[in-house]
C-alpha cells in the first residue's frame, strides 16, 4: 500500500523513523519504510539501527548522488505504489500523520501534500531567517495553498510512483528544485489535493547559507527557464521581473538597488529581517543574471 521514503545525508534520522513506524505499527497496515544514506559521514552508526524494526530498510549510498537522484533510488526500491517522500529533518506534528495520509488516499488523486510547519520557539539570531521566511511563506492554510494548487514542498509529499518518474525530471544536485517540480505537476494536470497534515521542519540553515542557497535557487530557475523546462511566470519572482521587464525599467532597477545591497544584506542576517527585502535581494540576482544573458 504505502512506500516511507526517506533521502538523507549527515543527519540523525532514527527518532523520524521510530516515530513513522510507531505509527505504522499503531495501524496494521501493509507499508515499509526505506532510508537512503547518500554517502554520509555521520550519524552512520545510529542510523544503522533503524533496520531493528520490521518491513524497515537502510540504504547506504557508495557516492553522494544528491537529493534528486537520491529520491530516485529510493522510489525505485520501492515496493508499493504510493510513495511518501519525508525529508529527514523534519517530524510528523501529529501521532495520526500517517493515518490522515492513509484516509485522504483516492484512486483518482495522484499527489497529497499536507503542508510546513514550524516551532513556534524563535531559534539562535544566527539561523533566525531560515525560520522566519518558513514561518510567513512555507507554512501556509489550505486556503492559501489552494490558491496555486500545483506548487508543492516536497518535504512532506504523498505521490503515486508513476507521476512521481514524469515528474521527477532533473538528476542534477540543485538548489531550488521543488519549483521545477512544481512545475511539471501544472504540466502534466496532476490531480492535487492539499489537506492539514503537516510536518514540523527542524533542521534549520544559518542565514549565510540560507541566502547562498536562496541564490543558488534563482540560478537554478534561470537554467531550467533556458533549457525550456520551467514556465517563465511561474512563481512571485518571475512575475516581478516580467513586470519590471514590461515596463521597461529593470535597468533602472538594478542601478537604484545597487548602493543598498550590503545594507540589504546586513538586514537579512541580523535579528528583524524584512521579507520584503528578502524578495528584492532575490529579484535583483535574477534580474542581474538576466540583463547579463540578454546582453
Amino acid at each position: 500500500m504505502l512506500s516511507i521514503l526517506i533521502p538523507t545525508y549527515n543527519y540523525n534520522i532514527y527518532a523520524l523513523v521510530e516515530n513513522v513506524y510507531t505509527q505504522l505499527k499503531a495501524l496494521d497496515i501493509v507499508a515499509e519504510i526505506i532510508v537512503s544514506e547518500d554517502n554520509s559521514s555521520s550519524y552512520i552508526e545510529i542510523n544503522r539501527e533503524i533496520v531493528t524494526f520490521s518491513n524497515t530498510k537502510y540504504l547506504l549510498q557508495n557516492i553522494n548522488l544528491g537529493r534528486t537522484k537520491n529520491r530516485e533510488a529510493l522510489a525505485k526500491e520501492a515496493t508499493y505504489d504510493w510513495l511518501l517522500f519525508l525529508d529527514a529533518d523534519i517530524m510528523p506534528a501529529t501521532s495520526y500523520f500517517v493515518k490522515d495520509y492513509i484516509d485522504a488516499m483516492q484512486e483518482h488523486l495522484d499527489v497529497l501534500f499536507g503542508g510546513i510547519q514550524y516551532q513556534e520557539t524563535a531559534p539562535s539570531t544566527d539561523k533566525y531567517l531560515r525560520w522566519y521566511y518558513g514561518k510567513h511563506r512555507e507554512s501556509q492554510s489550505i486556503e492559501k495553498r489552494n490558491q496555486q494548487p500545483w506548487f508543492i514542498i516536497s518535504q512532506n509529499l504523498l505521490i503515486k510512483k508513476e507521476l512521481f518518474y514524469k515528474a521527477n525530471i532533473s538528476k542534477e544536485n540543485r538548489y531550488g528544485l521543488d519549483n521545477l517540480f512544481s512545475n511539471r505537476l501544472k504540466m502534466l494536470n496532476a490531480q492535487i489535493l492539499h489537506i492539514d497534515n503537516p510536518v514540523i521542519h527542524l533542521g534549520l540553515e544559518t542565514n549565510t547559507c540560507f541566502l547562498k542557497k536562496t541564490l543558488d535557487a534563482v540560478e537554478t530557475t534561470i537554467y531550467y527557464e533556458d533549457n525550456g523546462l520551467m514556465e517563465h511566470n511561474l512563481n512571485g519572482l518571475q512575475k516581478s521581473y516580467t513586470l519590471l521587464k514590461k515596463r521597461r525599467i529593470s535597468k533602472l532597477f538594478l542601478r537604484l538597488i545597487r548602493p543598498f545591497k550590503s545594507k540589504i544584506r546586513k538586514n537579512l542576517i541580523g535579528k528583524s529581517p524584512s521579507l520584503f527585502l528578502f524578495d528584492l535581494y532575490k529579484l535583483q540576482h535574477y534580474t542581474s543574471l538576466k540583463k547579463n544573458k540578454d546582453a
